[in-house]
C-alpha cells in the first residue's frame, strides 16, 4: 500500500552507490534539505569498497526516512530495481550518489505530476552541469518538450540524466523495472534512456522548466568511458527495432549521429580532441547531411571559438556569467545547497536551445506521422 502525509503523496528517492564515498555525503544531504518532506531514501550500496556504507549508516542514525541495503555488486540497473522493489512511494526518484538537487525540486515536480493526472507518467527538470567541486562548468541541458515525446526521446536523450526524473510507481507495473542486460554485456549507460523511452510508449512526460538538478561530470566515471557507452546505444537501438513498431529508418540514424556527436562534444569538454575527431567522423560516415546540420556541431565549434578567443586574450572562464551557478552553503556541520540555487544565466542562450529543440521535436512528430500514414 502506497503511504500519504498530508495528502502528499509518499516519494521514494532511490540512490545506486558504489564506492560513491567521496560524493554520497553532499548528495544525501541534498536530499534531506528537500523542502517536500514526505520521502523515504533507499541508498543502495552495490559492492562498494571504500566507505560509502559507513558515510549512509551515519545518516541514517540520525534521519528515520534513510534506508541502506547493501548487496553484492550486480550494477546500477539492479542497484535501482532492488531499491524499487523495496520502496513504497506512489513516486519514484532516481538520484546517482554524485548528484544534488535544488531544495524545491521534490516539492516542483510532485506538483506537476499532481495537476498532469494519470496520463502523465513522468516529470522531468533542467540541470545544471557541475564538476567535482560542485562548481558550474557552465554547460546545462534543458528541453521545453512535453507531451507524447517516443520519436524525439529516441533521436536523442534530452532529459540528460538519471537524476532529472519523477516517475510514476504505475510506470514500473506497465513496463517492467530497469534492464540489467546493459551490466551483463559490460554495456553500461544507456539504462535510463532506455527506461524512459518504455515509459514514453505509453504516457506523456511533462517538464518543470527550472535549473533544479545538479548533474556532476566527474574524470574517470562511467560516463567517459566511451567505448563502453557506444555499446550500450548499440543494444538500446537494437532493442526498439526488434520490438516491431514502424519507425522510420531516418530516426535510428538521427539517434546514432547525435550519439556520436555527444560522444565527441564530452571529449571535447575534456580536450581529448583527437577522440572527439574520432567521433566526429564516425558521425559523418553514419549521414553527412544530418551531422552537418546538426545543432550540437554547431555549439561544439561556438563553444571552441569562444574559449580560442578567451585563450588569446588571456581571459579566464568566470562560472558567475552567463553560466548555471549552484552555490554551496558550507557550515560546521554539512554542506548543503542554498534555497535560493542562484543560476546566473545567458537567457538568450537558453531562449535560443529551446527554440531549437522545441522546433526539432515538431519536425520529428510531423515525420513520424507520414511514416505512420
Amino acid at each position: 500500500m502506497h503511504k500519504s502525509h498530508c495528502n502528499s503523496p509518499l516519494v521514494s528517492v532511490v540512490i545506486p552507490a558504489h564506492n560513491a564515498g567521496v560524493f554520497i555525503n553532499k548528495t544525501l544531504n541534498a536530499v534531506i534539505s528537500q523542502t517536500y518532506r514526505n520521502l523515504e531514501v533507499l541508498v543502495v550500496d552495490d559492492g562498494s569498497t571504500d566507505d560509502t556504507g559507513r558515510i549512509v549508516e551515519s545518516f541514517v542514525k540520525r534521519d528515520h526516512r534513510i534506508i541502506l541495503v547493501q548487496q553484492q555488486q550486480s550494477g546500477v540497473a539492479e542497484a535501482r530495481n532492488v531499491g524499487i522493489r523495496r520502496s513504497s512511494g506512489e513516486f519514484i526518484a532516481p538520484l546517482d550518489a554524485d548528484d544534488v538537487w535544488h531544495p524545491r525540486n521534490i516539492e516542483k515536480q510532485v506538483l506537476c505530476l499532481l495537476d498532469g493526472g494519470p496520463l502523465v507518467g513522468l516529470i522531468y527538470g533542467w540541470s545544471v552541469v557541475i564538476d567535482e567541486d560542485g562548481i558550474s562548468t557552465g554547460d546545462f541541458i534543458a528541453s521545453n518538450i512535453e507531451g507524447n515525446v517516443f520519436q524525439t526521446l529516441l533521436a536523442r536523450n534530452f532529459l540528460g540524466n538519471a537524476s532529472a526524473s519523477l516517475i510514476r510507481r504505475a510506470c514500473f507495473d506497465k513496463v517492467g523495472l530497469y534492464d540489467c542486460k546493459f551490466f551483463r554485456g559490460n554495456a553500461q549507460g544507456c539504462e535510463d534512456w532506455d527506461m524512459y523511452l518504455r515509459i514514453a510508449q505509453h504516457y506523456e512526460f511533462r517538464v518543470v522548466p527550472e535549473f533544479l538538478i545538479g548533474y556532476r561530470r566527474v574524470k574517470n566515471s562511467m560516463s567517459h568511458n566511451y567505448e563502453r557507452m557506444e555499446k550500450s546505444h548499440s543494444i538500446l537501438m537494437s532493442d526498439i527495432d526488434s520490438v516491431g513498431a514502424q519507425i522510420p529508418d531516418i530516426l535510428f540514424r538521427l539517434s546514432k549521429i547525435n550519439y556520436y556527436m555527444y560522444l565527441s562534444q564530452e571529449n571535447h569538454n575534456i580536450k581529448n580532441h583527437k577522440q572527439a575527431r574520432f567521433w566526429l567522423r564516425k558521425s559523418l560516415e553514419v549521414d553527412f547531411i544530418l551531422t552537418v546540420i546538426s545543432f550540437r556541431l554547431y555549439k561544439i565549434v561556438f563553444k571552441s571559438l569562444v574559449n580560442f578567443i578567451k585563450e588569446l586574450l588571456g581571459e579566464k572562464n568566470d562560472n558567475n556569467i552567463n553560466h548555471e551557478q549552484i552555490y554551496v552553503n558550507k557550515s560546521k556541520n554539512c554542506s548543503k545547497l542554498r534555497s535560493n540555487f542562484a543560476i546566473a544565466t545567458n537567457r538568450s542562450h537558453l531562449k535560443c536551445v529551446l527554440i531549437i529543440k522545441r522546433l526539432h521535436h515538431q519536425l520529428l512528430q510531423i515525420l513520424y506521422e507520414r511514416y505512420q500514414h
